[in-house]
């Protein structure tokens, strides 16, 4: 980990050592499932390890328009999982993660409302390789702590809209102005990590355990 600090490596370290052990339980490969990685980038700030979220720019024919996501997209043909995280992670923000420290993967997951399989590559990187150039597909990137993250106050039950349908979503109030709530694809793996950190903490095992999406009457 060249270029970090010792308490920082040891963090980082820890962080590479719970993915190395994590339960990686199987899930159902659908053959008609769209494959897709996303890069989780971590940061070690004045006090708090940060994580790097964007926010979809608005448009017509993405399904998450505006919604906070991580940097990624769909695999090209050939592509390994964090191949990919690299190349959609460079393309869409300007971030080159091979100057960063691979730490391991999550469980991937599958979505609930769309057919796609999506894995997440962590990666830890120091903010000075960070010269954000956002292409079209993004229309802002921020940062946010572990410690915000965690706070129980920020977790919620929340109304939103997809397609046209109402759902009521487990997610988390982000401390960032006129931002929506992250839920979905991205919350399930933010909560997939919290859970691997916090060791059995039941507030978060509970969260993990909440369904994806409850459908409501109301239509949009």
């Amino acid at each position: 980990m060249t270029g970090l600090s010792t308490d920082n490596e040891r963090t980082f370290g820890h962080i590479a050592e719970l993915l190395a052990m994590r339960n990686n339980d199987a899930v159902p490969d659908v053959c008609d499932n769209t494959r897709a990685s996303v890069a989780m980038i971590l940061h070690q700030g004045d006090a708090d390890v940060e994580i790097l979220f964007i926010q979809r720019a608005a448009h017509d024919l993405d399904p998450w328009s505006g919604h906070i996501a991580f940097p990624g997209g769909k695999l090209e043909e050939g592509e390994l999982e964090c191949q990919a995280a690299i190349r959609e992670t460079s393309e869409e923000v300007g971030i080159d993660l091979e100057r960063g420290c691979y730490l391991g993967r999550l469980s991937d997951i599958t979505g609930a409302n769309l057919p796609v399989r999506v894995s997440c590559c962590l990666y830890s990187l120091d903010r000075v390789h960070c010269s954000p150039v956002l292409n079209e597909e993004v229309s802002d990137l921020f940062w946010v702590t572990l410690s915000d993250l965690r706070d129980p106050q920020r977790h919620l039950l929340n109304s939103v809209v997809f397609g046209e349908k109402r759902f009521e979503v487990p997610a988390i109030r982000l401390p960032v102005e006129n931002k929506p709530v992250l839920w979905g694809i991205t919350y399930r793996l933010v909560m997939q990590f919290l859970c691997l950190l916090e060791g059995g903490n039941a507030f978060y095992e509970e969260c993990c355990k909440l369904p994806d999406v409850v459908e409501l009457d109301e239509e949009v």
